[in-house]
């Protein structure tokens, strides 16, 4: 099932809205997940965005989502749906914070209030790495397992489009693209990944250790 994340900078009224349809393909031509499309439009918001509150939960161990977008201000909430104790840190410049070992849902979320990228990891279980993409953009989608996102009901207008993924190979910059969105829209990319590095997940009762 296709994760997307929209949120409207300010009602469009009459104004045309357009869709835009991205594909993300690796090197090889294969599909790839997780890859972040981003929307930038050239003319000002008419009105303030209104971040809501995100959730990137703990689950088997793992970050789910293993990649969030947001839009930037957003609180972001980490639950841990696990039976052990998590604790959850980054030491990225777009955001540092650090939830000390917990169960549950920490009391207060973490504010997102710069753009960037913020890896997250867990200080216990080194093999957690999640990342959150702050947008400085409302209009962003995060591909599916067939490399597809879709972002709907954008205004009409010229906007800058790109893509991040945690394993480009080239700067993000270089993905860009200006576009100018009056109806539907379909791009694709066809971009180069660096090999990706775990550390080997550590074993528990009944399942062997794995990357």
């Amino acid at each position: 099932m296709m994760r997307f994340a929209l949120l409207l900078a300010a009602a469009t009224g009459g104004a045309c809205a357009a869709d835009l349809n991205a594909i993300v393909r690796d090197a090889r031509g294969q599909p790839v997940a997780d890859a972040v499309v981003i929307a930038v439009p050239e003319a000002p918001a008419k009105a303030p965005v209104r971040p809501r509150l995100e959730e990137v939960q703990q689950i088997d161990q793992e970050f789910v989502p293993r990649v969030k977008a947001v839009v930037v201000g957003s609180p972001v909430s980490f639950p841990n749906r696990d039976s052990v104790r998590h604790h959850v840190y980054s030491f990225s410049a777009a955001k540092r914070f650090d939830l000390p070992l917990y169960v549950g849902t920490p009391a207060k979320p973490v504010l997102f209030d710069t753009p960037g990228v913020v890896t997250v990891g867990c200080n216990i279980h080194d093999w957690m790495v999640g990342y959150i993409y702050v947008s400085e953009s409302p209009y962003f989608a995060t591909t599916d397992e067939k490399g597809g996102a879709h972002i709907g009901s954008l205004p009409a207008g010229a906007y800058t489009v790109r893509v991040w993924h945690p394993q480009l190979a080239v700067s993000e910059d270089s993905t860009r693209r200006r576009v100018e969105l009056g109806a539907a829209l379909d791009l694709e990319w066809q971009v180069a990944l660096k090999p990706e590095v775990r550390i080997r997940r550590a074993p528990t009762p009944g399942r062997p250790g794995r990357y």
